[in-house]
């Protein structure tokens, strides 16, 4: 946490300007506290210098791990060779990361900075479709062949080992590097070293399409629990792999993304104090206006039962409780439903399962708040008034629960995200449902 980084004698070695010390104490910080120390500090020339005080080897763990317009600001103070030295340090996939958020003639000019094996590799990732496994894939993993012997493969580990940012996983191949096994580290470790390869595999691995999208290597990772998984193609090859912190960042836009969805808000591209006042506007106001519109229909369907209002003004106290509560309902049910797709416990096909499991708690909910809000009613103006408030309670805690389940599962049929049923949305076409059924039943029962 940046508050426990930034200690009175740090930040007074900043303030001071005491670079030479400050030097020393670098090194010894985690690469995301030192991306939030650099990022605490006001001026651009400090940041830089502070960037510049790192060992070579940290600098770009540390460039990875910050935001884009952090990234910007401190390649904006660099000459060509030492953004030719960070973009190079990097990590493929970081590389890949952070090329992704730049503009593409930025990215054009900064690739001509790689060597020419960086630079292929990086085309290669940029190549693969957006939103995809292969952008996330690091091509730099330790292969070994099945007849092998475990002293030649240990030898060939310790030789590639260290350009590899995660071998705990080493993957067995064929002539045509074809994916064959995956095989712990540890594992080579305790085996004899005159043993065979083949004699410590099983043959049963997990691995990745580089185009699968990401959201599915997410899944992979919760249902499996591996810290990193192979990526193959199509016939099998295998091209590279994902660590567990990559898919970490995956999972946590995903999840940010749907949060705003669930609240009718256009997710943010950049973190939120980086987000300008005019960006917050236009991600708000589009759904804003468009459910002023759908609760425009609740307005007419009022305005249908106006002598009903009038003669049994009582009926005014009992609305917002009504419609409040079919939105709530709708709410909690669309919450659970669509959290359910993103973590793969329900799938499409189970669709009559859920709607039925849902009417069922729906009712018994209905049935509950019914009763509860019955006595209200008789309190208020009298029997046929707690029926009509009790059975219009229970119809619309039934239909606003039955809606906030069924449009996730109608979105995912037409390959939209059920995150776009949101709060908002369910609760708008629940007053509209709240409202007719309310003064369709007290008419029925009251009106008379």
């Amino acid at each position: 946490m940046l508050i426990n980084v930034i200690t009175p004698e740090i930040q007074e070695l900043i303030n001071s300007h005491d670079w030479k010390s400050l030097k020393e104490v670098l090194p010894g910080l985690e690469p995301v506290d030192t991306s939030d120390l650099i990022r605490s500090v006001s001026s651009t020339e400090d940041r830089v210098i502070i960037f510049r005080l790192l060992p070579r080897d940290l600098a770009a763990d540390v460039f990875s791990e910050m935001d884009w317009d952090l990234q910007e600001d401190i390649l904006s103070g660099m000459n060509n060779t030492q953004i030719r030295q960070i973009l190079t340090e990097l990590e493929p996939d970081d590389r890949t990361r952070f090329f992704e958020e730049c503009p593409s003639e930025v990215t054009r000019k900064l690739i001509e900075f790689l060597p020419v094996d960086e630079r292929k590799k990086t085309l290669e990732l940029l190549g693969y479709p957006e939103y995809s496994v292969g952008r996330l894939m690091t091509p730099n993993y330790v292969a070994i062949k099945k007849n092998w012997t475990i002293k030649r493969s240990m030898e060939h580990i310790r030789k590639i080992g260290k350009n590899v940012e995660n071998f705990d996983i080493v993957y067995v191949i064929d002539n045509q590097w074809k994916l064959l096994d995956a095989i712990e580290l540890r594992s080579l470790i305790l085996s004899d070293d005159d043993a065979l390869v083949e004699s410590i595999m099983d043959n049963t691995y997990v691995s990745l399409s580089a185009f699968e999208d990401q959201e599915k290597a997410v899944h992979y990772f919760e249902h499996y629990g591996l810290p990193i998984l192979p990526v193959v193609d199509s016939e099998g090859v295998l091209l590279g792999s994902i660590t567990f912190d990559d898919i970490l960042e995956i999972a946590k836009e995903e999840a940010t993304e749907d949060f705003h969805k669930t609240a009718s808000v256009s997710p943010l591209e950049t973190p939120y104090m980086q987000t300008k006042v005019l960006d917050f506007f236009k991600k708000r106001v589009g759904w804003l206006v468009a459910l002023i519109f759908v609760n425009i229909i609740s307005g007419f369907a009022m305005a249908h039962f106006e002598e009903l209002i009038q003669a049994v003004t009582a009926l005014v106290f009992f609305i917002p409780l009504i419609i409040d509560s079919g939105g709530n309902a709708g709410s909690q049910s669309s919450a659970m439903i669509i959290r359910a797709f993103a973590t793969g416990e329900v799938h499409l096909k189970q669709w009559w399962e859920v709607v039925l499991k849902d009417l069922f708690v729906s009712m018994m909910l209905g049935l509950t708040m019914g009763l509860a809000v019955s006595l209200v009613g008789v309190y208020r103006g009298g029997f046929l008034m707690g029926i009509s408030v009790a059975l219009s309670m229970a119809a619309v805690v039934v239909t606003g629960s039955l809606l906030g389940t069924i449009l996730p599962f109608i979105l995912r049929v037409f390959k939209l995200d059920p995150a776009t049923a949101s709060s908002p949305l369910i609760t708008s076409m629940a007053d509209i449902l709240g409202v007719i059924f309310f003064f369709s039943i007290s008419q029925a029962l009251i009106g008379l």
